[in-house]
């Protein structure tokens, strides 16, 4: 007679080695699932991007600011200063002024400012003529002549009453945000190339105090 318990005995034991693999399967995948001990290492690697991109534009959206402020002082003050000088003043004076001027944007220093010094000559006409006496720039920390002497010019039509004299200051800064400045000054890209170089502009106009006019031969 054929015995016949052989086969079903391996067949029995084969099927009781693949579900203890499944269940030691299923343990491990059930561990897996239930272990939290690296979670917080994932989300933190998660949110400290968004965490570090916050803490950046908060700052730099405040400094923008600052800065914005200060041009608009820049201007405020050089102007204040100019029209306080007598009939007559020298260049020395102006480029003194100047100096004062860029100083208030201090520490800010990845562009430099552009302060223009003008002073306005409107004419007795009947149609008042609006002209450059003199000027003075500072540009690149370099300064010169601004407008040409004796060129046209333009005012706020509330300013152009006949024979008066008027002292212009303009401040104009390109503002360069941290995300988009590197130290070899290369241009940003992407959405950095966006925020690059912020115009941040301002203009005052103010009459002398001490006289009518004020004076500058060699500017």
């Amino acid at each position: 007679m054929t015995d016949r318990t052989e086969p079903r005995e391996k067949h029995m034991t084969a099927l009781g080695i693949g579900r203890s693999a499944m269940d030691r399967m299923r343990r491990l995948v059930s561990r897996f699932a239930g272990e939290r001990g690296g979670v917080a290492a994932i989300e933190f690697a998660f949110i400290a991007p968004v965490l570090l991109s916050l803490y950046f534009v908060t700052m730099e959206v405040s400094q923008g600011i600052e800065v914005n402020k200060k041009v608009g002082r820049v201007a405020s003050m050089v102007a204040d200063l100019v029209t306080q000088q007598s009939q007559k003043v020298p260049v020395s004076e102006l480029d003194g002024i100047l100096d004062i001027g860029e100083s208030i944007l201090q520490p800010y220093n990845r562009s430099k400012a552009t302060i223009v010094i003008t002073a306005i000559k409107i004419s007795d006409d009947a149609t008042p003529k609006v002209t450059v006496a003199w000027s003075r720039k500072l540009q690149n920390g370099s300064k010169g002549q601004g407008p040409a002497r004796d060129s046209i010019t333009t005012v706020p039509d509330k300013l152009k009453i006949r024979n008066t004299f008027l002292i212009r200051v303009e401040s104009d800064l390109s503002y360069e945000p941290v995300i988009t400045w590197s130290a070899d000054q290369k241009q940003g890209l992407g959405l950095a190339a966006a925020f690059d170089g912020i115009a941040m502009k301002e203009t005052y106009y103010l009459r002398p105090r001490m006289s009518g006019e004020i004076a500058c031969d060699a500017c």
